[in-house]
């Protein structure tokens, strides 16, 4: 798999084992669990666990370390961006002030603005591991299958499978044109600087969209000869039934879930208070996640 795109990783470790449709239903428990609160305990777990399973995947750090890089910028902005227009946010959400340094009028540092970032962090934490191993580790006509096992519509789960097979296409696209043009005289290699290397990939946007739409075109085309919508069922030739191994997983997976869920609102609000032993429901304010 290339480095700079989310592919298959073909692979026979633990989490590649299992079927698509318990990976899809255990990222959607998963994904739920973390975006709806922010209980720091829970959070912890599932971010430990996160890496865990991106571990034993299998996967190499470095053929995803790109991705990992821009969504750590990503998340640097996002930070920021809380900050500065709202400064006191943790003061708003946990009910008590703990001051750690002044700043120009309303931008100070509190204990409470740094633990709900801190919180942010971690469901980032959650997340994106769980995300890139769900795409790595099922193959696109497998992950097709498992859409329309678990109810979405052939025709959906079949433009889903679309996307992903044509990422690595777009990125072996790029790098061919890239190359056209560097034999061209342009230059985008990192002797010269970053706005002219910029100015140079420009220039690849425009070929690339149109072999893209070249490319949709043959495959809508192909579709449409072949009867693709037809019929309401269709059979499919990647697909892998539940084994004892899928049964556990489910089984565990929801139990977490219950678990998570219990503890993040067992005491009437879904963010974990340290300042205060019993939290009293307070203001909710929307993340910016």
């Amino acid at each position: 798999m290339s480095r700079f795109m989310l592919s298959y990783v073909k692979s026979n470790s633990p989490v590649h084992r299992l079927s698509g449709a318990t990976k899809i239903i255990t990222f959607l428990l998963w994904s739920i669990l973390a975006m709806t609160g922010y209980d720091t305990r829970v959070m912890l777990v599932m971010g430990a666990m996160a890496l865990f399973f991106f571990v034993i995947s299998g996967v190499r750090f470095r053929d995803v370390s790109v991705i990992f890089k821009l969504l750590l910028l990503f998340m640097v902005l996002n930070f920021i961006a809380i900050y500065l227009f709202a400064p006191e946010q943790g003061v708003l959400i946990y009910g008590t002030r703990h001051l750690i340094a002044k700043g120009v009028g309303r931008y100070t540092i509190t204990a409470e603005q740094l633990f709900y970032e801190f919180n942010l962090f971690l469901k980032y934490l959650t997340l994106v591991p769980a995300g890139i191993l769900l795409i790595v580790t099922i193959q696109p006509s497998e992950f097709a299958a498992s859409l329309n096992r678990i109810g979405v519509p052939y025709t959906a789960a079949y433009a889903v499978s679309l996307c992903l097979r044509y990422i690595p296409d777009i990125q072996r696209d790029y790098e061919n044109i890239s190359q056209a043009q560097q034999a061209r005289g342009i230059e985008l290699s990192k002797k010269t600087s970053l706005l002219k290397r910029i100015k140079g990939s420009a220039r690849i946007l425009l070929p690339l969209i149109f072999s893209s739409l070249e490319r949709i075109d043959v495959i809508s085309r192909a579709m449409e000869l072949r009867g693709f919508g037809k019929n309401k069922k269709r059979t499919w030739y990647s697909f892998r039934p539940f084994t004892k191994k899928d049964a556990v997983v489910l089984a565990a997976a929801v139990l977490l879930f219950i678990l998570g869920m219990w503890i993040t609102f067992a005491d009437g609000s879904r963010f974990y208070n340290p300042w205060i032993p019993k939290q009293v429901p307070t203001a909710l304010a929307v993340s910016s996640i």
